[in-house]
């Protein structure tokens, strides 16, 4: 329950309202992390809040969509500033253990954050992977999450396809759901994983396409309202699970029947 201190190395602004971290430990740092784990984010004199580790190593980065008032102080950390971590927690993506599959992931808005670190090890580990496709989903051009990395992505072999709600004047590229994506996947389906996050919508309209594209292996990763990050408080607490602790990844397959159930 005690956090780790860890210092502000940069900042980096991401769009209007979200901010990437780049974090050192002050001294020992906290365990290694996998991808799609998140830590609990501790802004002194503030609180804590539940914040998805985007590249994980040596350093850690973190972005941060300010909505509240830990968040806030969070996204506004400038460097030097200091931060509690306590982690990892919670089940990551399982991308280590996919190898040799195609990987589908589809990211609506800030959910884009959580899926960036099972992109990059699956990058790093290039040659353990098939195709590797990435579909994307942002309100307005201005709302693309790391648009100075999706070029980088496409020349590594990712296939990466993008689309907005709104477009501003100038944009060129596709307008629409992220769902209408799906159809221009070119991968073996009985072969592929897909990865899933974004609002519950999204995900749930997302994964009814990829099952009927014969992609059955579906994981998506849910938000509660986290506070203890380790099981105990009873906050997170979807049917049977305790996200912070059974999840926050899970088969779709699994929690499709807890989603149907209005306000569960």
């Amino acid at each position: 329950m005690a956090p780790t201190p860890y210092r502000v190395m940069s900042r980096r602004v991401e769009t209007h309202d979200v901010a990437t971290l780049t974090l050192e430990p002050c001294g020992a740092a906290i365990a290694p992390v996998r991808p799609g784990q998140f830590t609990m984010l501790y802004a002194f004199g503030v609180g804590e809040a539940p914040i998805s580790v985007s590249r994980a190593g040596s350093l850690l980065e973190q972005t941060i969509r300010d909505v509240g008032a830990v968040s806030h102080a969070l996204h506004e950390a400038g460097p030097g500033q200091m931060v509690g971590v306590r982690g990892p927690l919670g089940v990551g993506w399982g991308v280590e253990e996919v190898a040799g599959r195609d990987v589908v992931f589809a990211a609506g808005g800030i959910g884009l954050a959580p899926l960036r670190s099972a992109l990059l090890y699956a990058l790093e580990h290039r040659d353990s992977y098939g195709d590797i496709a990435l579909l994307i989903g942002a309100r307005t051009p201005g709302d693309l999450l790391y648009a100075a990395e999706i070029a980088d992505w496409r020349r590594r072999g990712v296939r990466v396809e993008v689309t907005v709600d709104r477009a501003y004047s100038g944009w060129d590229g596709h307008v629409g759901l992220i769902t209408t994506l799906v159809g221009r996947l070119d991968v073996a389906p009985a072969n592929a994983v897909a990865f899933v996050c974004g609002p519950e919508i999204m995900m749930r309209l997302t994964a009814r396409e990829l099952l009927a594209r014969g992609i059955d292996d579906i994981r998506i990763s849910l938000e509660r309202n986290m506070r203890c990050g380790i099981g105990w408080c009873g906050h997170c607490q979807l049917g049977p699970w305790l996200l912070c602790r059974d999840g926050p990844v899970v088969s779709y397959r699994d929690a499709a029947p807890l989603l149907s159930v209005k306000e569960l």
